[in-house]
């Protein structure tokens, strides 16, 4: 059966190696911090930033003695997505289709050269197939609830003309996934392989390189708000928001709510879900009901009401900032993780992904695509892949035998 990343979020580590990891100087700043936000929740957004911590921590010292209106001296930075238009744009990779390039050089009609190129290349699946040495037959029922009939994509949506594939993890632990176990550079130079592949094993599919952050993390130990989740500073946001921008990537900021709501957790990462490469995922597995401790072999779930207010809050972000449409990453490899899912609401400006979470061999994780993805369709499919704990991890060939092939593909 799929495992259940509930108890160590798959060798996670979750509140303590983070918070020991902290930089020294605002490890107390953020306690301070945290305590004060709970208490005033107006003034969240301020006070998480770096620079605020810092001249607080000085102030308390008797070292505040910046001379008065130095700050409105300070020239405005105008960032890429503040710009009219945006500077940032989406540098997807392409593989072109061998068919297309032959064809563009011999135009002949029934040339060989051409029939031949064509007929050895790769094509999407439109009904269900199987992968190499794994089969993955659907029923007609089944096969005949997709493609979704949902709004039509809006100018400048991701899906479906791309498929992402993302790293995940936090730059904080080497236990919470790819994208923190290793060194940055290297980290992000596998990613664009990875990506590379993928465009390779689907040619003519544009796809895109997404860093996928857990920025709010469910950890074991309640903190200031007794909320167990550890918000991340904005250094750390703003870290890895600088290395997807500046590659034309995305970044997609994941909230582990612990034992606070979507709705509380929500309002810290606006600044963020603003910028036009910034997307959203919800855990639910980490959503944690009446009382129960996150790292415990108890399961959290989230019900389509949470899931419909995020997408409510991308939607009038799209609409206020004249933004292309954001994503919405909901993971899931159980049924009672998402509860009521028929009953989410689509939106043109929201894509919504379900995403199938959770680790095993191939054959589980099929299994589970069908049952808790397939059989309970939303709008749009993803499928997540363990570099150690899929034994073994599926190829991109293999997970493309699938129906409906996923457009999000997650590692970690």
């Amino acid at each position: 059966m799929i495992a259940s990343c509930a108890g160590s979020q798959c060798d996670d580590g979750l509140g303590p190696e983070l918070a020991g990891r902290y930089d020294a100087s605002l490890a107390g700043a953020d306690t301070l911090v945290t305590g004060l936000m709970d208490r005033f929740p107006t003034a969240e957004v301020i006070l998480r930033s770096t620079t605020f911590p810092a001249f607080l921590i000085l102030g308390l010292l008797g070292c505040g003695n910046a001379p008065v209106g130095a700050a409105s001296q300070q020239e405005k930075v105008v960032q890429d997505w503040e710009t009219d238009p945006p500077l940032w744009t989406p540098r997807p990779i392409l593989i072109p289709r061998i068919g297309r390039l032959i064809a563009a050089v011999d135009s002949a009609p029934h040339s060989p050269k051409a029939d031949s190129a064509t007929a050895g290349t790769h094509s999407k699946a439109t009904t269900p197939g199987a992968t190499k040495g794994f089969p993955f037959l659907l029923s007609a029922r089944d096969s005949a609830r997709w493609p979704v009939k949902g709004p039509e994509p809006l100018p400048g949506a991701v899906l479906p003309d791309h498929r992402v594939v993302a790293f995940y993890g936090n730059p904080l632990s080497k236990r919470m996934g790819i994208l923190g176990e290793i060194d940055p550079d290297e980290m992000l130079r596998r990613l664009e392989e990875t990506a590379t592949d993928w465009a390779a094993a689907d040619s003519g599919q544009k796809v895109l390189p997404a860093l996928h952050l857990i920025a709010t993390v469910a950890q074991g130990y309640p903190g200031p708000a007794r909320k167990y989740r550890l918000q991340m500073p904005d250094s750390v946001i703003e870290k890895v928001a600088n290395w997807a921008e500046k590659r034309g990537w995305l970044l997609i900021l994941d909230i582990q709510t612990g034992l606070s709501t979507v709705d509380q957790e929500l309002p810290v990462l606006l600044p963020y879900l603003k910028r036009p490469y910034v997307h959203l995922a919800l855990d639910p597995e980490f959503a944690m009901k009446d009382g129960k401790r996150p790292g415990t072999d108890w399961m959290g779930r989230m019900d389509a009401s949470e899931v419909n207010h995020a997408i409510d809050v991308l939607a009038k972000i799209v609409k206020d900032q004249d933004l292309p449409p954001k994503m919405l990453v909901v993971h899931r490899f159980t049924r009672n993780m998402l509860t009521n899912a028929e009953h989410i609401r689509l939106d043109p400006r929201v894509q919504v992904v379900i995403d199938m979470d959770g680790y095993g061999p191939p054959a589980n994780k099929m299994a589970a695509y069908k049952w808790f993805v397939v059989r309970h369709p939303v709008q749009y499919t993803g499928f997540k892949l363990f570099f150690k704990n899929d034994k073994p991890m599926m190829t991109p060939d293999q997970v493309l035998g699938m129906y409906p092939q996923p457009l999000y593909i997650q590692y970690q």
